[in-house]
């Protein structure tokens, strides 16, 4: 492909709202994947949605203190627990309403990193941000050459979106979406602006609003449009469930949807939105669960992808136990605490907390063992064990991305740091495209239409090689992806 001159991607930035007060590096073509990689992640997508399947009925069952397995007692009242654990009771009654049996999000975006052992699973996102985002450059870089095969062709992120909100009212012709952010997200409003606007030029009716703009008639939802009422078929909620108490108008959402008026998109469970539900698929007694509740294929991609993950359950053992997680100094673990004298290399394993909070979205809660002083990594372990009550820890074996090449651009004269894609640059700075190392995270999203996922786009983070948790940031380039 040939590539695109960094005036014009400068310019074409600076003129759109949707990436005011964001910088990024830039780079003349779009991230390289190969076909056999491409196949891997519309497998991997797959995958996904099987296993968010399992994990209802894992959820549910543990619930209603039902037997897991078909020809053996299996009881995990424990796993209830943990996935309700600081979630307020309406929320929970609401989760496990018969009506919302089978609602799984509608978009799948899990955090794929890339390793010498191939790709590695760290989070598996519901409420993915970059929507966008990745449209607008999937747009970009394959408008510059029509042959280059970047995925998502066709404005795919765009429409399989769509697709995927409207299949939610097969009876609506053409259904009212209203795409809620709230002010905690409100960094993403301008993508999902972006997003209704794009749709409406389609004839959609799609709007982007917050959560005071609707207001109840009866028991259906409405928003003002030009002055007039207009009622909601379908929301898409961008927000995080931790954020509802925030929303003055969250009784009026669950009430239409309680009447049946409204359809939620993603659905406000948050059993599918806590990080722990990966370290659940890795917990020992669980796993006849897995292999009984998952196919062949999807079991072994994902035996392949999620690094080992336990849940900081700081509940005291019996003496002469030990824990089911890595060791430290060479020996097993009695309590979490005993990770404080884990060796410099012991301690490649990362802490996060697993949901419903304010630090659980970004890299926020997430401290690196084997890149922090033993000080902080002692604070870190007693602070997620002093949260557990009512906010579970994660904690993961790192993987490392491995070293990877891309070209991007960079002053000829002098290293004049990050360049900010919406700000004007010296007219005398010359600027060349420059191959240099880095490390890739491959954010894959996945719209889900009639029980199936689609493919519809990968947004590339390449970060210099120093960074160790790899997330959009100043000196990183954010890419499509392309197969070559």
């Amino acid at each position: 492909m040939s590539d695109l001159p960094y005036e014009h991607l400068r310019s074409t930035f600076a003129a759109q709202s949707l990436f005011e007060d964001k910088s990024w590096q830039l780079a003349p073509e779009a991230w390289a994947l190969t076909p056999e990689q491409l196949s891997q992640l519309e497998a991997i997508g797959g995958a996904c949605l099987e296993f968010h399947h399992a994990l209802e009925t894992l959820y549910l069952r543990s619930a209603a203190g039902k037997n897991l397995l078909r020809n053996k007692p299996l009881l995990t009242p424990w796993v209830a627990d943990y996935l309700d654990r600081g979630k307020p009771a309406h929320l929970i009654a609401h989760a496990r309403d018969p009506k919302n049996r089978g609602a799984f999000p509608t978009v799948l975006r899990p955090d794929l990193l890339l390793t010498d052992e191939g790709f590695v699973m760290t989070e598996l996102d519901s409420v993915p941000g970059g929507i966008g985002l990745t449209a607008f450059l999937n747009r970009l870089y394959a408008a510059d050459d029509p042959a280059t095969r970047v995925i998502g062709v066709d404005d795919a992120m765009i429409r399989n979106f769509y697709a995927s909100l409207a299949a939610l009212k097969p009876t609506e012709r053409n259904p009212l979406i209203a795409l809620v952010v709230s002010d905690e997200a409100a960094t993403y409003r301008p993508e999902m602006q972006w997003l209704a606007h794009q749709l409406q030029l389609l004839g959609h009716r799609v709007f982007c609003i917050r959560p005071e703009d609707i207001f109840p008639l009866e028991n259906s939802l409405f928003f003002s449009a030009d002055g007039n009422p207009e009622k909601i078929d379908i929301i898409y909620r961008f927000f995080e469930l931790f954020d509802l108490a925030n929303l003055r108008t969250q009784n009026f959402i669950f009430e239409a949807w309680a009447a049946g008026e409204v359809v939620l998109a993603p659905p406000m469970r948050p059993f599918q939105e806590e990080k722990l539900s990966l370290a659940l698929f890795h917990h020992h007694l669980l796993a006849e669960f897995w292999t009984e509740a998952l196919s062949a294929r999807t079991l072994k991609i994902l035996r392949e992808l999620i690094p080992p993950s336990w849940i900081m359950d700081p509940a005291p053992l019996p003496p002469g136990a030990v824990l089911d997680g890595p060791r430290a100094a060479g020996r097993a673990l009695s309590t979490w605490l005993d990770l404080a004298h884990a060796t410099q290399k012991e301690r490649d394993l990362i802490i996060k907390i697993s949901g419903y909070h304010e630090t659980a979205w970004g890299a926020r809660s997430v401290i690196l063992g084997s890149d922090c002083s033993r000080e902080e990594w002692q604070h870190g372990l007693a602070h997620a064990l002093e949260l557990a009550p009512t906010h579970l820890h994660v904690l993961q074996a790192f993987k490392k991305p491995r070293r990877a090449r891309h070209r991007v651009y960079r002053p000829t004269a002098a290293d004049v740091g990050g360049v900010k894609p919406t700000h004007e640059t010296s007219a005398s700075t010359v600027m060349s495209a420059v191959e240099v190392d880095g490390r890739l995270r491959l954010c894959p999203y996945y719209f889900v239409v009639a029980g199936q996922t689609r493919l519809s786009g990968a947004l590339a983070t390449f970060c210099p090689p120093d960074k160790k948790i790899i997330h959009g940031m100043q000196d990183a380039a954010l890419l499509p992806s392309r197969v070559v």
